[in-house]
């Protein structure tokens, strides 16, 4: 069973899914799959081609942006906002818990210029408390307002 969490109608973050895991996604009304992992991160986790051969068989985009203990970086976040500005439908962000997948989707939505209260009241409903990377929030949103 899946722990997929609604961060809004378009957007769930995922503690770490293996290949299995991806039907049930696409059944959910998921058309992007977003993995948010590096490979080889803690023994014994799928490997991201696995998920993304599931994922191109269930007929589902695949994209990674593996974000690492180093952090974020305005690329992740570029990418992130290219890939959400591309779906068609919900997007399934993974990482080890999801909060690396809610912390960059955070990030791409100030930077796209939504309001940081409403970008974390979203990610708090999904049960991810991004208080500890607001202030790249507000500067991201203070950028995007000009």
């Amino acid at each position: 069973m899946s722990d997929f969490r609604r961060i809004t109608d378009t957007f769930y973050a995922s503690p770490q899914i293996d290949p299995a895991q991806v039907g049930e996604a696409k059944e959910q009304g998921v058309t992007l799959i977003v993995n948010n992992r590096p490979d080889g991160e803690e023994a014994g986790q799928p490997e991201g081609a696995a998920i993304e051969a599931a994922a191109h068989e269930a007929g589902l985009d695949y994209v990674a942006i593996p974000v690492s203990s180093a952090g974020f970086s305005q690329p992740q976040v570029e990418a992130l906002r290219d890939a959400l500005g591309q779906a068609e439908g919900k997007v399934l962000g993974f990482c080890r818990s999801g909060t690396r997948s809610t912390f960059l989707w955070s990030l791409a939505q100030a930077a796209n210029g939504t309001e940081p209260d409403t970008v974390a009241a979203a990610a708090l409903s999904g049960g991810y408390d991004v208080s500890p990377i607001r202030p790249a929030m507000d500067a991201l949103y203070a950028n995007a307002r000009g």
